[in-house]
């Protein structure tokens, strides 16, 4: 059985494209599937973050699977590594034009990440449209949220409008994540702490949409 493509993409930079990618790797990865990343961002944070965790642990790679590829090359990558993988998660760079479509052809989801501002928020009907018009489900993630703000509730609001499905889990704004990533993990592992729920909690549902889509 062929694996299912991710394709988290954002037109906004700074949005957490890469994080979720990363934290939703290992999310998927503790839930027993096989888990194969590629980066098509041409600062390769994704990269950068898979080969740390491999410097310092070796073992930490099991189950998981990292590729880099050009916007014209993700089909054929996608379509190689999902014949061995139960997922694929493709990072995207931040823009919403044609070098993006051939990544979102490629999805059976597209995860678009909107950080608590309402910039990241007007940059999202780019992704959203581009999607659309490759009939692609899409799936907005709220990323670094401050729980009980206005700017919050305003967020959440605006993003409910949209014509897309928001997801009921959210990353909040929490220095684990940067900490986690910097030392090529992610913050679901080690001790239980809330940001760990969070990625459980996304990874659940994100597999919950797949096998229902």
């Amino acid at each position: 059985m062929t694996g299912s493509v991710i394709t988290v993409a954002q037109q906004k930079g700074g949005s957490g494209k890469t994080t979720i990618s990363a934290n939703l790797a290992i999310g998927l990865r503790m839930r027993g599937l096989k888990v194969a990343l590629v980066d098509i961002d041409p600062q390769g944070s994704l990269g950068r973050w898979f080969m740390t965790r491999i410097e310092i642990d070796p073992g930490a790679a099991e189950g998981l699977e990292f590729a880099t590829s050009s916007a014209w090359g993700i089909t054929y990558e996608c379509r190689k590594l999902a014949d061995s993988h139960d997922v694929v998660i493709v990072d995207t760079p931040p823009k919403a034009d044609s070098d993006l479509r051939p990544a979102l052809r490629a999805a059976d989801l597209v995860i678009v990440p909107v950080s608590m501002s309402h910039v990241d928020l007007w940059a999202t009907e780019g992704v959203l449209d581009l999607a659309r018009r490759e009939n692609r489900e899409t799936l907005v993630v709220l990323n670094r949220t401050r729980p009980g703000t206005r700017l919050a509730r305003e967020v959440e609001e605006a993003a409910q409008k949209m014509s897309a499905r928001v997801a009921e889990s959210r990353f909040a704004n929490r220095v684990g994540y940067a900490e986690a990533f910097g030392q090529g993990r992610s913050a679901a592992e080690g001790r239980k702490t809330a940001a760990r729920g969070e990625v459980e909690a996304l990874a659940a549902e994100v597999a919950e949409v797949l096998a229902n889509g």
